[in-house]
């Protein structure tokens, strides 16, 4: 495993960080027992994994609490999330921060989070945020039950970084989770750029979706791409299907070239990698271990889905 600084955080990471969220849950959205998610936790610290991401809405905070006991609380960074806005749609209010935090505290067993952010911000939302949010979040940080303040967009909507374009241009946000992979880079240019230059930490979601676990649904989301004028015309070749980087010297598989691409993205600091497989998770390890894909594949992916940024990969 490799480790990095998260940052103006200063926190020590593992550059992989087991994601408890996602389509999976930690296998919970599946079927899988809690013993069998707690295997997953605890198989991530054999590898090394350090960062552990999870939220209030996820239901995973238990779980991972549970797989993390008997780990020094100082040999682990735990990030969990605050939801920004209530069932009818409106904007929480500062009021219902503290207790949510207590509430993940709970679950979790610890006595402080070390990064907590507001989770998939809404860019309508983002100016009540800053006034009202923000303040708690600094006041509970002085109290230390969080150590570093951060924020998330809602990726799977806002496929062109509304939220986050405009977050990186403040001083308040310690940490940011941004959507990136070989299909929708526009985090490249948007976000990543101006987070590097006020050294904020960085994590990617979305390195690995729906939409890369085979070689036909890559075809179909090119066709997609293509059909809806996408694509600069000529960039992408028809029937495309991204099999130019299973090779020997280039990647083992789709998913180990997605990890491998987000990875190495100028400005990223840790990729989230969830999954309920003791396997999956070996295997998304070894990939994250891995050097770099061939200079020449980066060239020819930033070539074809440069402008690309109306997908999110599931």
């Amino acid at each position: 495993m490799d480790y990095t600084t998260l940052g103006r955080t200063g926190l020590r990471v593992s550059v992989m960080g087991l994601g408890c969220g996602g389509w999976s849950r930690l296998g919970q959205s599946y079927g899988n027992t809690d013993e069998q998610s707690v295997a997953v936790v605890q198989r991530a610290l054999d590898l090394g994994v350090t960062f552990f991401d999870t939220a209030e809405a996820y239901g995973t905070e238990a779980v991972l609490g549970r797989g993390l006991k008997g780990t020094a609380r100082d040999q682990v960074v735990i990030s969990t999330k605050k939801s920004t806005w209530t069932e009818g749609g409106e904007p929480i209010s500062a009021d219902a921060v503290a207790p949510a935090l207590e509430q993940s505290l709970r679950q979790l067993a610890m006595d402080y989070v070390d990064v907590y952010h507001l989770h998939g911000l809404r860019r309508a939302h983002y100016e009540h945020a800053l006034s009202e949010l923000v303040p708690e979040l600094v006041r509970l940080r002085d109290q230390g039950k969080l150590r570093f303040i951060g924020v998330t967009e809602a990726f799977g909507s806002d496929t062109t970084h509304e939220t986050l374009r405009r977050a990186v241009q403040d001083d308040c946000w310690d940490a940011v989770m941004v959507g990136l992979n070989l299909l929708n880079q526009s985090a490249r240019e948007r976000v990543l750029s101006a987070a590097r230059e006020k050294n904020i930490g960085v994590l990617v979601m979305f390195a690995v979706r729906h939409a890369l676990t085979s070689r036909e649904l890559v075809r179909e989301a090119v066709q997609r791409i293509q059909a809806q004028g996408f694509a600069d015309p000529g960039a992408i070749a028809e029937g495309e299907d991204l099999s130019f980087l299973l090779r020997d010297g280039g990647a083992a598989s789709l998913t180990d070239a997605a990890y491998r691409f987000a990875r190495y993205e100028p400005g990223v600091h840790v990729v989230l990698s969830g999954t309920g497989s003791v396997d999956h998770l070996e295997e998304n390890a070894a990939s994250l271990a891995r050097p770099p894909l061939p200079p020449e594949d980066i060239e020819r992916l930033q070539r074809m889905f440069r402008g690309v940024d109306q997908l999110s990969g599931d």
